[in-house]
């Protein structure tokens, strides 16, 4: 239960601070935080990750549907896995949907945190990022421990 909160919780705070820009700022606005280091910026973004793929909504709705479907479909093998593998997939999700919702009303991923070295972002990216990470951490160590175990 407590990955399904986790998840709930990446996804009000992605949409929170979605909201909170979107209503406070206008598009292609950047209010500098650490001048010339870290800035909010309010980019719509029709595309994934780095603006890739720019305009194939259809294609993130149904790439998104179906792996959080997958997910679903291993959430067994995920429960039964180690605290960093469920982390990671609730992460993963709480993330994904986050981007969701936003392609499914307007067909833009609002972004906002903009570092001026990378790509502009936001909370349900970091989430997806920091998921992948930890399911592949946690594959990594179990591969590691099964092979010493061989």
């Amino acid at each position: 239960m407590y990955l399904v909160t986790i998840a709930l919780l990446v996804i009000i705070v992605d949409q929170m601070t979605k909201h909170f820009v979107a209503g406070h700022f206008y598009v292609g606005e950047s209010i500098p935080v650490i001048s010339g280091f870290f800035h909010w910026t309010y980019i719509l973004n029709s595309g994934a990750a780095f603006g890739m793929f720019e305009g194939r909504r259809c294609l993130f709705i149904i790439i998104t549907a179906a792996t959080i479907s997958v997910m679903w479909f291993f959430r067994r093998d995920i429960r039964a896995g180690d605290k960093t593998l469920q982390m990671g997939a609730a992460l993963f999700v709480g993330g994904a949907i986050g981007n969701l919702i936003d392609r499914m009303i307007s067909g833009l991923v609002i972004d906002f945190f903009d570092f001026k070295i990378w790509p502009v972002f936001n909370v349900a990216d970091i989430a997806i990022c920091v998921g992948i990470g930890l399911i592949i951490w946690s594959i990594i160590k179990t591969e590691l421990a099964d092979s010493r175990n061989v």
